[in-house]
């Protein structure tokens, strides 16, 4: 089939290659001349056949948005968009129902599997109608390994269920930090990656952010010169936000979110009233600065 694909950033533009590989027709727009097919997403919507079929792999809020209210404004009804970056799911039910006022088809499609997906494959979470669904499902055959994509429901339950696969990614990655770190300050010599990849070989925590550990203590046991500053990228407070909502306890993954706020604190204020109060009731030391 033929795709227009905006975004040929790390997982944009390897998606466009997987594409293109599996014989589809892509063309793609970027922002950056030297990477785009189309000087602008109106000269994309020209380039395309109807019915026309937009992929947006773009950062999710600010510029989604204004790629989703240009494309309303150049597609034609009958076309169909696909938001493929991790929007929150909320703004892609609104989007939805924008677009279908237009007489526009979307697509809300959870993407996982980064920078490993052009060999691999990438798993796939798709909301929308069953009309939108089987229209880009030639695609998403392509971009998926086997049994790697589904129709989890109507638009909306795609971006959902990938932000709670990324708030679980949270809570994951917390318990893999937690235990190399207690590891790691130990009395034993521990040899970190040789227990990650024996972990791998058959036990119970076995996985492939395992393996990625493997990979990374394989380059420095210590990992020197990383600074342990971590981001959140946005799903894993929703998932949290969503649990309230629900009144669904989910405290690891809301820890897991904390412990990557607490990460970017040079000097948290927070400790040094700890530090204050139990030197005022205790007469503990207090380390000065």
């Amino acid at each position: 089939m033929q795709i227009g694909m905006v975004g040929l950033g790390r997982m944009g533009g390897n998606m466009a290659e997987r594409l293109r590989r599996g014989g589809h027709d892509v063309i793609g727009y970027d922002n950056d001349p030297a990477k785009s097919q189309a000087a602008s997403l109106a000269d994309l919507a020209t380039k395309l056949q109807a019915p026309r079929a937009v992929w947006l792999m773009v950062p999710a809020g600010e510029v989604t948005e204004k790629s989703v209210v240009e494309l309303a404004g150049v597609l034609q009804p009958g076309d169909l968009v696909v938001d493929g970056g991790n929007s929150y799911f909320r703004d892609s039910i609104r989007h939805g129902g924008e677009l279908a006022e237009r007489g526009l088809l979307f697509v809300d499609a959870g993407v996982s599997g980064g920078i490993w997906g052009l060999e691999i494959g990438y798993c796939l979470m798709v909301g929308g109608s069953d009309e939108a669904f089987q229209r880009i499902e030639p695609a998403l055959k392509t971009l998926a390994p086997a049994d790697g994509y589904a129709h989890v429901g109507p638009v909306g339950a795609g971006h959902f269920a990938k932000m709670v696969h990324n708030g679980i990614e949270y809570g994951m990655l917390e318990a893999y930090a937690e235990g190399f770190d207690v590891l790691a300050a130990s009395q034993f010599d521990f040899d970190l990656h040789e227990l990650a990849h024996l972990w791998n070989q058959g036990s119970v925590v076995r996985s492939w952010l395992l393996e990625l550990a493997e990979r990374a203590f394989a380059a420095d046991p210590r990992l020197a010169g990383i600074r342990g500053y971590v981001e959140d990228s946005g799903e894993g407070r929703w998932t949290a936000l969503e649990a309230i909502n629900e009144s669904v306890p989910a405290p690891a993954i809301t820890l897991s979110l904390f412990r990557r706020f607490a990460s970017r604190q040079e000097d948290s204020f927070a400790m040094k009233v700890i530090a204050a109060l139990r030197n005022q009731f205790g007469g503990h030391a207090v380390k000065t600065e």
